[in-house]
């Protein structure tokens, strides 16, 4: 190398879907923190959308490439400090919602926003993304 130290660590994973542009699917900065790329309801294995028009099951494939991506970098739920919700209709809030809450305890959970937006890709109903912290060593 040459010299200069490394900031930051991509994190790669075949059991969530690739990304579909100029962007990984998560970065560690500093070793600590990790930004996950916001994540929408794709099947890693085919490539293909999941739910259909039901925003619930769009939510638990999110989640689950979400966990994949976590897992890949030796974290859990309990580390995700942030999240932030897009929603193509905030009237799906509740649905969403419903199945987002399986996966923190109240006194776990992280700092959340949630945003109704134009458009997400593939015309998908939800996208989310979040920030983790590993544990310090």
């Amino acid at each position: 190398m040459n010299g200069h130290t490394t900031l930051k660590e991509i994190i790669r994973t075949d059991a969530a879907p690739a990304p579909l542009g100029p962007y990984n699917q998560a970065i560690r900065a500093t070793g600590s923190l990790l930004f996950v790329a916001g994540q929408i309801p794709l099947d890693p294995k085919t490539g293909g959308l999941v739910g259909g028009d039901d925003v619930g099951a769009q939510t638990q494939q999110v989640m689950a490439n979400l966990e994949a991506i976590l897992k890949e970098a030796g974290l859990a739920w309990d580390n995700v400090v942030k999240t932030t919700v897009f929603l193509a209709d905030l009237a799906d809030f509740v649905a969403m919602n419903d199945v987002y809450a399986q996966y923190f305890t109240e006194g776990h959970a992280p700092a959340r926003a949630c945003v109704e937006v134009a458009r997400l890709p593939k015309d998908v109903r939800v996208e989310i993304d979040c920030i983790a912290v590993s544990p310090q060593a």
